[in-house]
């Protein structure tokens, strides 16, 4: 009996985005969740700006070493070698990863514990009063453990991923941020921000023993070895080494947001945090999803040189991406201070807290259509093992970055604008520059992006989410004086239908293919 028929591309995509999504809206949502519970006990305060500002060198130590950049060159690396049946080589190569991530981060987080304080006043919040810099460093090493962990859940991830299981993994930041509401919700009022810093060690635990039950059941096998001389090893490390340049760019990106808003005032910080929070919420939702599930996708194409298949595939994720960005970022845009008064407004979060994010995020919601399409393109390159070109255009999209980061917040603040806006806004630029040059520069690698079509469906799109926000401005100019959640609310709801209407009076195809992602009953045979 031979082998059954493998599904097309992009069915597969569609099956494994469906249980990623739901994952993924789950995780979201508990984030959300995770805010909300944060920002009624903590709302914008000095404890939680010191919170924020500790936990970025964790963050950097695990993005740098185990992150993104390990799973960009591992994944292409370890499915090659399921591509030409050699499964034991397979798992050789995943042990030596293992094992060299938790020898590296583990002198990466003692390294950082000892220079804990130098960090903060010299780096990450010169601006704190120095009782709020000490509180910084006591969270700072509390978390420092939690990138270790992060690391070998990481490469876990990828393994599972690689396989085509994708439920578990996307289980894994739900537990986190169950993990850190918990500790808010329970913990806050003895221990102030150090449950935080407790619950983001507990999360790191729950994120990598969540996926180990899978390990067995994609065939996993543990070498004892630790090497640098494997060919297999030596490939990941060559493709990694020019992310970790851009992801180094990317964080050094946030430590300067996190440096000028420390001296803009209490609760800037957290301003800045909350909006980006909120703006990435669709692009979790669903470009990361859907990037996650068609990564392998990319990835096996790319091994057997099927380029027009993974042209078709590249080009057809980013019209579905497209289609729910476009009026996200719309909607985040004219609903944002509603949006944010139903979501925080409670407990410590005043109104003030209301008005400072709803300023932020009108300057990031700006790029989140930039940030989703960075998602998936990028993706495409690590599929062609070609990790330079997303590092050096992505290393002067952040150059470019923190350049308007300098200068944007005192051109705000001439203007009588409050001054943090400014960083949002360069970061939002920043992106999209950096969306169109990947793009331009994917387009020859693989013979066209059917540019044609893509740009009909962003037009098409666009034109819809256009329509989409000048109802939801005569949606809140009708409801001037009601409740904030009544407008809010009132507004997903009409806007959404407002959106999907319009894109069906259109008959767009977008709208098809996104509708395929949802679940369906089950039919019985």
């Amino acid at each position: 009996m031979g082998e059954m028929e493998q599904p097309p591309p992009g069915t597969r995509i569609a099956r494994a985005a469906t249980q990623v999504m739901a994952l993924f809206v789950l995780s979201r949502a508990l984030g959300l969740a995770r805010e909300m519970v944060i920002g009624a006990i903590f709302g914008t305060s000095a404890g939680y700006d010191a919170y924020l500002a500790a936990v970025r060198i964790p963050d950097l130590i695990f993005s740098l070493m185990a992150g993104g950049a390990l799973a960009s060159a591992f994944i292409p690396t370890f499915a090659e070698y399921f591509a030409r049946d050699d499964a034991d080589g397979g798992w050789r190569l995943a042990s030596a990863v293992v094992n060299l991530v938790l020898v590296a981060l583990t002198l990466a987080a003692g390294l950082a514990w000892m220079a804990a304080p130098a960090l903060v006043s010299a780096i990450l919040a010169p601006g704190f009063p120095l009782a709020q810099q000490a509180m910084t460093v006591s969270l700072m090493r509390v978390m420092l453990v939690a990138p270790v962990l992060f690391g070998v859940s990481g490469v876990v991830m990828g393994i599972l991923n690689t396989r085509q299981h994708f439920v578990l993994p996307a289980l894994a930041p739900s537990l986190l941020n169950l993990s850190l509401m918990g500790a808010a919700w329970l913990l806050a009022a003895r221990m102030g921000a150090r449950a935080l810093a407790l619950g983001y060690v507990v999360g790191a635990v729950l994120h990598l023993t969540v996926q180990l039950p899978a390990l067995p059941r994609v065939g996993a096998r543990y070498h004892p070895v630790l090497t640098l001389r494997d060919p297999g090893v030596r490939e990941v490390l060559r493709l990694m080494a020019p992310r970790v340049l851009g992801l180094a760019a990317v964080h050094l990106n946030f430590l300067v947001n996190t440096n000028i808003a420390s001296r803009l005032g209490e609760g800037a910080v957290s301003a800045l945090n909350y909006a980006w929070l909120l703006m990435l919420l669709p692009q979790g939702v669903f470009a990361q999803a859907v990037a996650t599930a068609a990564f392998p996708t990319f990835a096996d194409q790319a091994a057997r040189g099927e380029r027009e298949s993974m042209r078709h595939t590249l080009a057809t994720t980013l019209r579905m991406v497209f289609f729910v960005t476009l009026p996200a970022a719309v909607g985040l845009l004219a609903l944002r201070r509603p949006l944010v008064a139903l979501l925080f407004e409670r407990g410590a979060f005043r109104a003030s807290s209301t008005d400072a994010v709803a300023w932020a995020l009108a300057f990031y919601a700006l790029g989140l259509v930039g940030h989703a399409g960075v998602e998936i393109v990028v993706r495409a390159f690590y599929a062609l093992h070609d990790t330079w070109t997303p590092v050096w255009v992505g290393v002067l999209a952040m150059s470019l970055n923190v350049a308007l980061s300098l200068t944007l917040p005192a051109a705000f603040a001439r203007m009588g604008l409050p001054p943090y806006g400014g960083l949002a806004l360069a970061n939002s630029v920043a992106t999209l520059l950096e969306m169109g040059g990947l793009l331009a520069l994917l387009r020859p690698r693989l013979g066209g992006l059917e540019g044609r079509t893509l740009r009909a469906s962003a037009m098409r799109s666009g034109l819809a989410a256009g329509g989409m926000g000048v109802l939801l401005v005569l949606w809140q100019w009708g409801l001037s004086g009601a409740p904030g959640a009544v407008v809010g609310a009132g507004g997903i709801l009409l806007g959404a239908g407002g959106y999907l209407l319009a894109a069906a009076l259109m008959r767009m195809e977008e709208l098809r293919a996104v509708r395929a992602l949802l679940p369906r009953p089950s039919r019985q045979a």
